[in-house]
């Protein structure tokens, strides 16, 4: 079969590799009809490479047809339809119980050690197509897809609407989902989304369907900002403003966003000394959002991370907001946990999330280095980019 293989920095190619098979009674083998690239795809792509290793098929935002199940897979078969979430959970173990899929106890990674685990905790649970740190599990950007723990994973979807109704249930939206569950914005009060990637996107929408009275954002890319205020977003231009914290604070009588969620992650632009830190080995991310984030959020307020970071962050403020009484959560999504609040909405006519109008790119697998080279730039207006096997 054809899959997208990674063979170093800001090198992936579309290679043959063996087809796929059934190795445990809880596998499914899944044909691909759509598959996503991530914005973190992006970091195995351009930043990782240590925890990745010449051959890897990359990719964890998956859908399409059930192809062969094994013995023990029951609530899905042959032609059915089919999305496959990011995470590898069970649905079993006291995590999953808790709604903690991300944390399965079953797939966790325990054996990592530091420096790559500095708590000494290994690392969470096993996902699709990311690295030798989470289970080195084949991805979803190939025409066939090997599902362990499917009989539990795969969330089946009716024939019908199109891929982009419902692929997003992999990853984008129980992300965004959870970030907003995470930050907790009163009705009557104000979120701001740091990043109008396809989560910021999301975010945002999903913020607004909550009845959010008023939701902000920071980016710097004109298309984002542009769709963002399609939505009722007021936006703000990372580039245009002198300072995001005064004008967040001019925009909320000086106190700040009651919520503020971080949707960039480790590879904000911005700050020139994260990328020195980063460029000397004293820092693994760049914080610029995180740190804006902090700068924003009010007194009392929650702050959500969303954006994935993998290291530790120098000169951390916990003092500050300690001071300021500031909640922080964060983590990888649960994503099963969120399905049956997010799937009922892919089902009406009117798509009040507007799933369908986030991918601005839908190109032939084969095109996969490209599409990969075209979204790292954010070039040609590229929010989301969806790739056919």
């Amino acid at each position: 079969m054809k899959a997208v293989v990674w063979h170093g920095k800001q090198d992936v190619r579309v290679d043959d590799v063996p087809d796929p098979a059934i190795r445990e009674p809880t596998d499914a083998i899944v044909r691909i009809t759509s598959t996503a690239i991530c914005g973190s795809d992006l970091h195995l792509y351009a930043k990782l490479s240590a925890v990745m290793r010449e051959g890897d098929i990359l990719g964890h935002e998956p859908m399409g047809i059930v192809e062969e199940v094994g013995s023990e897979v029951a609530h899905i078969r042959p032609g059915d339809r089919v999305v496959v979430p990011f995470n590898v959970a069970c649905g079993r173990c006291f995590t999953c119980t808790q709604g903690l899929h991300s944390q399965c106890e079953t797939t966790q990674n325990r054996h990592v050690k530091a420096p790559l685990s500095l708590l000494g905790r290994g690392k969470a649970a096993s996902l699709f197509g990311y690295t030798h740190l989470y289970g080195a599990i084949a991805g979803g950007q190939a025409e066939y897809l090997r599902v362990p723990q499917a009989h539990f994973g795969p969330i089946k979807v009716p024939d019908g609407p199109s891929d982009e109704r419902f692929l997003f249930l992999s990853d984008v939206l129980p992300t965004a989902w959870q970030a907003v569950i995470y930050a907790d914005p009163p009705r009557q009060g104000t979120l701001l989304v740091f990043g109008l990637g396809p989560i910021g996107q999301m975010c945002c929408r999903i913020a607004r369907h909550f009845g959010v009275e008023r939701v902000l954002a920071v980016d710097r890319v004109p298309a984002r900002l542009q769709l963002a205020r399609r939505y009722g977003v007021e936006t703000i231009d990372f580039e245009a403003a002198d300072s995001v914290k005064e004008a967040v604070l001019d925009m909320t009588a000086g106190r700040g966003a009651d919520a503020v969620i971080d949707a960039v992650g480790m590879e904000a632009a911005g700050s020139r000394l994260d990328h020195v830190l980063q460029a000397v080995k004293i820092q693994m991310d760049r914080t610029h959002a995180l740190w804006e984030s902090m700068r924003c959020v009010r007194r009392g307020g929650t702050l959500s991370l969303t954006g994935v970071y993998s290291g530790p962050v120098q000169m951390f403020p916990l003092g500050d907001l300690f001071d300021m009484q500031v909640q922080v959560r964060m983590g990888q999504a649960n994503v099963r946990r969120w399905v049956d609040d997010i799937l009922p909405l892919l089902l009406r006519d009117d798509d009040p999330l507007g799933t369908e109008d986030l991918t601005t790119h839908t190109w032939p697998l084969a095109r996969a280095p490209e599409a990969y080279e075209l979204f790292q730039a954010k070039r040609d207006g590229a929010v989301k980019v969806v790739l056919r096997p």
